[in-house]
């Protein structure tokens, strides 16, 4: 393995230096020339200052990071920068998306249909019954189930993946060199195998409480949409919704019962109109623009059309294979927001694009 990955795993250790400082230096820097970069180069970075360039100029733990270059090699572990083509590309149009990435598994990072199914540890026999069916529901579907590992209905999830043969992505708030919580060794194991493990984290990082929420924001920006199905008034799967809806990914919550503790959460967030509420399988696929039973449409080439700009042909074949988030193609074609907007009303009103809902566009097809 690359002395450049070495270099990636040193800077995730550099005090001070988090994923937004570290892809302000590698624009100016390969990760080599930062450990060898003078104090002057590195402070007058814009958002690196004197305090972190002095924490990468101190900065002495190599053997760390040697270690955990050598324990990936041993366990066959991927090791994916940000700028890797199987790094999963919807964490790139984040704000702190991680430098670094260690995955274990086979299922793609970068499927087309991507959902979060999270909620309680401790959920009621209707949230149970309804993670199962929901996912159930989605088995001929190509959908990537995605979920924190833990007990409860992200186990839940995770197990019902596995057994309709869906792709399932555990992501875990600690290290690949454990499992947290014990029990759940024999599922993660089923998941390497048949789906895949996803952390940021080195080995021997403990599961602790601060990691969860870095574990979150993963867990909503890997994927389309979040899907929670039941939440106290407080816990982590309001924040990974919260992250979601920050990163304009959709939302949709289960309801219950107002007087069930565990349907709180998930009632506050369709109240404060920060969730879809969630009515059946059918409706959030038709949501998500996941639903393959709507009648063909006729095929409209771009060629058909001399008088469209080179632009606008450039998102014809953007969306050409399947729909895309508006701030997916923006970021793709390097188009800012307000010419994307009017191109793409400009593409539907010539009948060449469809609009969908969750700002997701396709061309007619």
């Amino acid at each position: 393995m690359s002395d450049q990955l070495l270099h990636l795993i040193a800077l995730t250790l550099v005090p001070q230096i988090g994923p937004v400082q570290a892809r302000l230096l590698l624009k100016h820097f390969s990760p080599e020339e930062i450990f060898r970069a003078k104090r002057g180069a590195l402070q007058s970075i814009e958002g690196i200052g004197t305090e972190r360039a002095n924490a990468i100029i101190r900065f002495r733990e190599f053997d760390r990071a040697e270690k955990e270059r050598q324990f990936i090699e041993k366990r066959k572990i991927k090791a994916l920068a940000y700028n890797d083509p199987s790094y999963p590309q919807r964490l790139l149009h984040c704000y702190d998306p991680p430098l670094l990435l260690y995955y274990s598994g086979s299922a793609d990072l970068n499927a087309s249909r991507m959902l979060a199914i999270i909620g309680t540890r401790q959920p009621s026999e209707y949230g149970r019954l309804m993670t199962e069916q929901i996912v159930n529901e989605l088995q001929d579907r190509s959908i990537s189930i995605i979920s924190g590992l833990a007990t409860g209905v992200d186990a839940i999830a995770h197990r019902a993946a596995l057994n309709r043969r869906l792709s399932t992505i555990g992501v875990l708030a600690h290290g690949l060199d454990r499992i947290y919580p014990h029990h759940h060794r024999k599922l993660a194991n089923e998941m390497e195998a048949a789906g895949g493990l996803l952390t940021e984290f080195m080995q021997g990082t403990e599961p602790d409480r601060y990691h969860f929420p870095a574990r979150n924001r993963i867990v909503a920006g890997i994927t389309d949409a979040t899907l929670v199905i039941e939440s106290g008034e407080k816990g982590g799967s309001l924040i990974t919704a919260s992250l979601a809806n920050q990163y304009n990914r959709d939302v949709f919550a289960l309801p219950g019962r107002t007087t069930d503790e565990r349907s709180i959460g998930c009632l506050q967030l369709i109240q404060h109109h920060q969730a879809e509420i969630f009515t059946s399988t059918h409706q959030m696929l038709e949501h998500l623009g996941w639903s393959d039973d709507r009648p063909n449409k006729k095929i409209v080439h771009p060629s058909l059309f001399p008088e469209l700009s080179s632009t606008e042909k450039q998102i014809l074949a953007c969306i050409q294979k399947e729909a895309l988030h508006q701030d997916q193609i923006g970021w793709t074609l390097q188009l800012p927001a307000s010419s994307l907007n009017s191109l793409l009303l400009q593409l539907e009103m010539k009948g060449l694009v469809v609009s969908l809902p969750g700002k997701k566009f396709r061309s007619v097809h």
